[in-house]
């Protein structure tokens, strides 16, 4: 049966109807999780669909890039992987208390862990061209911009320009690292370089307080590298729940990374013996790299967009409505060039979205709520749901705060002097999870589980009435029976 697509939101001609107008039903720029996501599933759904890709490599730039995106290949599957790496340096030092006998000193190989890791995102970039493949899809290899409303160009990488026509054009190029402009610059690195190191730095200065920055100085210290950690904020991690930050901060501290709170970079000198890094109080710091984790842009500046009409924010993003629609009624967008909720997994359901609403016949909004995520710190931090500051400023009325700190059991035989830290926020009235949080070992991969519950509603008293594992930090979460603190919320009650 043909398959209908959305045009204006109604439904269209079947896809056989058009498909002679056109070289393409969907054209999709940009092959990483959410490019290859939509076009995937607008395959099964039986459109014809191309995509292209710039070529592979490690470190990205305007005409390099590869197919995986910045997650498989430069973002969080290395990333991990290294986090990984970096954890054994802590339980090596832990495992002598359980018995195992280890010389003092440990050597460290971090050019087998890099060639390692290598392999691996070679493995994935692969998968994920294999993915198109057995869906159907077209991949071509170069640059691709938008010519007009239904028309793509793509460069090949001899240089070749081919034009293909399009009934629906989807950007889905990503973002890349910004650098602050300051003098010097040009010494410091980002995140994708910070991936591909030749050496392990023996010292290392991090500008910025996200969770790049403070996942590499969490990878750099258990690697046994001496690390600077220098941002703006009071505390690292803005955004997240005040309580749970200041608990990163003091595990960042508590590992030996040396924090710099209040503090900027104004320039970098380079020097005989390493990069001299110089902040707004006049403290030198010198490093081997100075990494900028300084936040990232969309990645829209090459794909003559402004040209063809399509609406930009103050940030290069791409606008769009709540279907990831722009204004341009042909052209679409997904993921992390939107600048919605920079995500993996956002970007995978927004990609599902598009496909369902084009091409499946199910108008299909996101769903931004309860979205869970993690930091891979080391110990990491998870959290879904509101914040208790969020939860304040958005309630009609009273908060129930439910915390629990304690030594986990793991480090009461190591020694280490480490607190796992899960907090629970409730509304009083509806007596419904607002959000949770944990700080600890395995933190992610419980509060995904945690993730379920409050999409589905849950309550407080269903949290309680859970049975839980034994031993296990997971129970935490359902036998917190006391109040913490009740907080007032700041939103005006009405009776309407």
């Amino acid at each position: 049966m043909a398959r209908k697509m959305l045009i204006d939101g109604e439904p269209a001609p079947a896809l056989e109807e058009e498909a002679t107008n056109f070289d393409f039903d969907l054209f999709v720029i940009g092959a990483g999780s959410g490019g290859v996501r939509a076009s995937r599933f607008s395959a099964n759904f039986g459109a014809k669909v191309g995509i292209c890709e710039l070529p592979y490599h490690p470190i990205s730039s305007e005409t390099i890039g590869g197919v995986g995106g910045t997650c498989v290949i430069r973002g969080c599957v290395p990333k991990k992987i290294l986090v990984y790496g970096a954890s054994y340096g802590g339980e090596l030092e832990d495992a002598r208390n359980y018995g195992w006998q280890l010389s003092e000193k440990i050597d460290f190989d971090w050019k087998k862990l890099l060639q390692k890791k290598t392999d691996e995102i070679n493995r994935l970039n692969g998968i994920y061209k294999r993915l198109l493949s057995n869906a159907g899809v077209k991949l071509f290899e170069g640059e691709g911009k938008v010519a007009g409303p239904h028309e793509v160009e793509v460069t090949q990488l001899d240089g070749t320009k081919l034009s293909y026509s399009a009934k629906h054009i989807l950007i889905a190029t990503g973002g890349r690292a910004h650098l602050p402009d300051i003098p010097g610059k040009e010494l410091g690195i980002t995140s994708d370089e910070a991936l591909s190191l030749e050496e392990l730095p023996k010292r290392v200065v991090i500008l910025g307080g996200g969770y790049i920055a403070v996942e590499f100085a969490s990878i750099w210290q258990g690697m046994g590298t001496t690390v600077n950690l220098v941002f703006r904020k009071e505390l690292p991690l803005r955004g997240f729940d005040d309580e749970m930050r200041a608990v990163v901060a003091r595990n960042l501290e508590g590992r030996g990374i040396n924090l710099h709170p209040r503090t900027n970079l104004t320039q970098l000198i380079k020097t005989e013996d390493g990069i001299k890094a110089v902040t707004d109080h006049g403290e030198e710091l010198m490093a081997d790299v100075v990494l900028f984790a300084t936040g990232r842009v969309p990645n829209t500046k090459r794909l003559n967009l402004e040209a063809v009409g399509v609406e930009l924010d103050h940030c290069g993003a791409i606008k769009v409505d709540e279907y990831s629609r722009t204004n341009i009624p042909s052209i679409w967008a997904v993921g992390d060039v939107t600048d919605r909720m920079n995500l993996t997994p956002v970007a995978l359901m927004e990609g599902t979205c598009f496909a369902k609403t084009v091409f499946g016949g199910q108008e299909s909004k996101a769903d931004y709520s309860n979205i869970p995520c993690a930091v891979f710190s080391i110990p990491p931090l998870s959290v879904v749901g509101l914040s208790e500051e969020q939860a304040i400023e958005q309630a009609n009325g009273d908060v129930h705060v439910f915390t629990s700190t304690f030594n986990p059991m793991k480090n009461t035989i190591s020694g280490r002097q480490e607190k796992t830290v899960m907090k629970l926020v409730v509304d009083a009235q509806t007596d419904k999870v607002l959000g949770a949080s944990m700080c600890g070992p395995d933190a992610p991969e419980i509060m995904q589980g945690i993730a379920v519950a409050l999409k589905c509603g849950a309550t407080k008293a269903q949290f309680d009435s859970t049975v839980g594992i034994h031993p296990s930090s997971a129970e935490e979460f359902v036998t917190m029976r006391s109040v913490t603190r009740t907080v007032a919320g700041t939103k005006p009650r009405t009776s309407l």
